[in-house]
């Protein structure tokens, strides 16, 4: 080869090295290994953990859509429905770069969700302000409120899924230095009789000391974490969350001003004692007639009627600047289906306009499918089969109570709101501009 020929090709190969570098392949290494306790504990005078005060900004999380980021997510099976959990950076099949995430100089938080039905982690660095980064997410399906509506305790069974879950996330938390975490439990230990006793249970064995959020605070967290996707000309938004357990309802009016912290324009909230899990185990979940479908709404619309601030956004109308904005498994479920997407894919889900028409035809077809075929579809699988209707059906209650033109489906809540709040508090974004990080 003759010199020239070399320089050319060492040249695109430099140029090639570049690029990647520019698309975030070569921003992570290996972090040296951290102590759990010190990253988890609730230590008020090391300021390890966030208080619950409201965030000072409204944060939008910054997924990589190339890169390691992106690697480990995919690597690690994190389906925001729920649907599978894959192989993750504690398995050997995991590329190289879901391995070894390293945040360079950045601090590194985590946000931790044990729900009624699943289990999140997602570990982040600050990226510019208002935004930051995934570096490592894990989810799992644990079903811990099994059974909790008929005997008002956490079975055994669903308490040992649960710690098993709980043992991954701390395996992640111990491999990487992390500034604050936050480590939640919903609505299954709220309610539970036994819910702190099985706390005790996981710090023992999981090494994780997880607080019992109230209801009023989830529902916070949830507006703090969809905050990028209330547009700039929009009114109002009736923002829900259903979940395994409950479902948290806030009523966001932003006709006169909008300020950075979304949470502040919440004008009513309320959470609904049912969720997808409790409704199902009540009515059936496999086996759900258009009869059994409208008994479960009319249910929940009798919850609804007794929500004094339900009216608060009356004045706001059916125009296109009000909507509903979803974030919970089932309404990302519901757009996957209507994608018709072969394996669930967020990037495509996360900030999905889906209007009336699109939202009764993707409830009808699931009604009308039977509990195998509702299995056998890449975006509900085995975990949600039994529980995709119960959660139409109290999408559809909401529906009838704030009717709305247009539904945007939301893959983020309550895990980006506790990120955004973590790092807004510690002054995080504000240490990137005096530094002049701007993480690309």
């Amino acid at each position: 080869m003759t010199r020239t020929a070399r320089d050319a090709q060492n040249g695109k190969a430099q140029t090639k090295k570049r690029r990647k570098r520019r698309r975030g392949r070569k921003v992570f290494a290996r972090d040296t290994l951290g102590d759990i306790q010190k990253a988890t504990q609730l230590d008020a005078a090391n300021g390890q953990m966030a208080s619950s005060s409201d965030a000072r900004v409204d944060a939008r999380m910054v997924l990589e859509t190339q890169g390691a980021a992106t690697e480990t997510l995919e690597a690690a099976g994190v389906d925001r429905t729920g649907a599978r959990e894959g192989p993750g950076e504690h398995s050997p099949n995991a590329p190289s770069s879901a391995r070894s995430g390293r945040a360079g100089d950045a601090p590194v938080y985590a946000a931790l969700d044990l729900g009624t039905n699943n289990c999140r982690l997602l570990v982040a660095i600050p990226g510019k302000p208002g935004q930051f980064r995934v570096i490592d997410a894990f989810s799992r399906i644990v079903r811990l409120g099994e059974g909790l509506s008929a005997s008002g305790r956490l079975g055994d069974a669903a308490m040992d899924r649960a710690v098993d879950a709980l043992k991954v996330c701390a395996d992640k938390l111990r491999s990487r230095q992390v500034r604050k975490a936050r480590l939640i439990a919903t609505e299954a230990c709220r309610s539970a009789d036994n819910g702190y006793e099985f706390l005790k249970r996981v710090q023992a064995e999981a090494g994780l000391d997880l607080e019992i959020i109230d209801r009023k605070t989830e529902a916070r967290l949830a507006v703090s974490g969809c905050g990028s996707l209330v547009e700039r000309d929009t009114d109002g938004v009736v923002l829900f969350d259903i979940g395994g357990g409950s479902s948290e309802i806030a009523l966001i009016d932003v006709s006169r001003q909008r300020t950075p912290r979304l949470a502040n324009h919440i004008v009513s909230w309320t959470s609904l004692p049912v969720g997808v899990v409790s409704l199902a185990e009540r009515f059936g979940g496999r086996d759900v007639s258009p009869a059994v479908f409208e008994a479960m709404v009319e249910d929940v619309a009798a919850m609804l009627a007794r929500f004094e601030g339900r009216t608060r956004l009356s004045h706001l109308g059916k125009d296109a600047r009000f909507y509903l904005l979803g974030t919970s498994g089932t309404v990302t479920t519901l757009a996957g289906v209507h994608l018709g997407l072969e394996r669930y894919d967020r990037r495509r889900v996360d900030g999905l306009w889906m209007d009336n028409a699109n939202v009764d035809a993707m409830i009808a077809k699931l009604l009308g499918w039977g509990f195998e075929e509702r299995m056998a579809n890449p975006c509900i699988g085995a975990d949600r089969a039994d529980l995709v209707l119960a959660g139409c059906a109290i999408l559809e209650a909401i529906r009838r109570y704030w009717p709305s033109e247009r539904l945007r489906v939301a893959d983020r809540g309550l895990r980006e709101g506790m990120l955004s709040e973590l790092m807004a508090d510690d002054g995080a974004w504000r240490r990137n501009r005096r530094r002049g990080a701007v993480l690309r």
